[in-house]
């Protein structure tokens, strides 16, 4: 199937940046795209389809998440994140079950898919619930089921999770004509112990995996490892050999100055959370640094508990006013930059080199913006528009690999009203 995108205004690729199209059109071959220009393009579509009014650009990639929490949105508010976690979040996710788990994600799709994430990233157990809704939802998904080990004298053919890890990857990865890859994740430093995640690290490695972690989210967290092992978490684990794989790393509030020079020396991508960081009073990340430094950084919503959404918008938003408003430098953040974040740099940290742009040979990962919103209204600089008025409700359609999953508040591969019953469902028995 060829599909003609017209009448639109496009936001297409340009070296790293953007040109702005107008009244232009996209052709979609499959799930690639074909052509993108001003001019009607010379080849026949089998169908054609009015864009008038509507931005269209590169989907949205969500790098850091944990899903299923969308059944404790609004659990544990106002605490610290120790106590937020410990105290509230574990003792409810250990009465979740499996369903509980699927109808999380797929709660969480609904929300993911409307407001633009065409991609993302999640950590959680029970994640082959999750491939098989990604599957049936049409979204990529970057899958993991975290590594984590409470029991010092727990040997790694012992850990469980370790296991369950690694045959997810040899069961699952590249499903779905590579929509589906699966990751390795190491939930922290403070919940695991130097042997287990030396040999999983290396398991990782021998297998080709991607590894998801989350890295010096407090200064709590930062201190303590310092304390307790005379190191920072990122060096405790450089040395440990995670970042001798592709790594991802959330947060990365706390992160030093050698820190970031041996997340550069690796290649590691860290993931910007602000939401998530400001909730939770977890403090600034120092993003602009990173990104002088040149490292990959990419953008998350984290989970739905401590958001709580997972509107990606929302967080462009705040990654752009955050920084500048921190540093007293209105020219730090600039919008382009913020969408590279939310598009190109999250499909580079996944793995995903044909996706994160509008350009001929990606992939069909496209969102369109409707611009007859009165607070898109006049559209004089459309990066500008993104990345400070746009909100995700203003996302008219979602496509991937050139198939239509949302479109004017209608979901065209998920059961709306089934999810939203399951939900409440298990919100009842969960908490009544």
């Amino acid at each position: 199937m060829k599909l003609l995108l017209k009448n639109c205004d496009i936001l297409a690729a340009d070296g790293d940046g953007y040109r702005w199209l107008k009244n232009a059109y996209l052709g979609i071959d499959g799930s690639v795209i074909d052509y993108i220009g001003e001019s009607r393009p010379q080849a026949d579509y089998d169908r054609e389809k009015d864009m008038s009014s509507r931005l269209l650009a590169p989907g949205l990639i969500n790098c850091h998440g944990h899903t299923a929490m969308t059944l404790l949105r609004g659990i544990g508010s106002d605490l610290p994140l120790q106590e937020w976690l410990f105290e509230k979040m574990m003792p409810i996710e250990d009465r979740f079950t499996a369903q509980d788990i699927q109808v999380g994600n797929a709660l969480a799709l609904l929300e993911m898919i409307s407001t633009g994430t065409t991609s993302y990233s999640d950590m959680y157990f029970h994640a082959d619930t999750a491939v098989e809704n990604a599957m049936a939802a049409g979204i990529k998904a970057n899958l993991c089921r975290p590594n984590q080990c409470f029991n010092q004298g727990e040997t790694y053919a012992q850990n469980t999770r370790a296991r369950e890890s690694i045959q997810l990857f040899k069961d699952c990865n590249g499903m779905a004509d590579g929509r589906i890859r699966i990751d390795f994740a190491i939930h922290a430093e403070y919940t695991n112990f130097p042997h287990i995640v030396e040999a999983y690290s290396a398991d990782c490695k021998a297998l080709g995996g991607r590894m998801h972690i989350h890295l010096s989210e407090t200064k709590k967290e930062h201190d303590e490892c310092v304390a307790k092992y005379g190191k920072t978490p990122a060096r405790w684990f450089y040395d440990l050999g995670t970042f001798d794989s592709p790594t991802y790393a959330a947060h990365c509030v706390w992160v030093t100055e050698e820190d970031m020079a041996l997340m550069k020396e690796k290649g590691v991508s860290p993931v910007h959370n602000p939401t998530s960081n400001m909730k939770l009073g977890s403090g600034f990340a120092p993003i602009p640094r990173m990104l002088e430094l040149g490292l990959n950084v990419a953008l998350g919503t984290d989970g739905a508990a401590s958001n709580n959404n997972l509107n990606m918008m929302e967080e462009m938003h705040l990654a752009a006013v955050l920084h500048n408003g921190f540093t007293q430098d209105p020219t730090l953040m600039k919008p382009a930059q913020v969408l590279n974040m939310a598009t190109r740099n999250g499909a580079r940290l996944q793995g995903r080199s044909d996706t994160g742009s509008l350009e001929v040979g990606k992939k069909a990962d496209i969102i369109a913006i409707d611009l007859t919103r009165p607070h898109l209204c006049p559209n004089i600089d459309p990066l500008a528009l993104m990345t400070y008025s746009a909100q995700g409700g203003d996302v008219a359609m979602t496509m991937v690999d050139g198939r239509i999953l949302y479109e004017n508040g209608e979901f065209l591969t998920l059961d709306s009203d089934r999810i939203l019953h399951a939900a409440k469902a298990c919100a009842d028995r969960l908490y009544h």
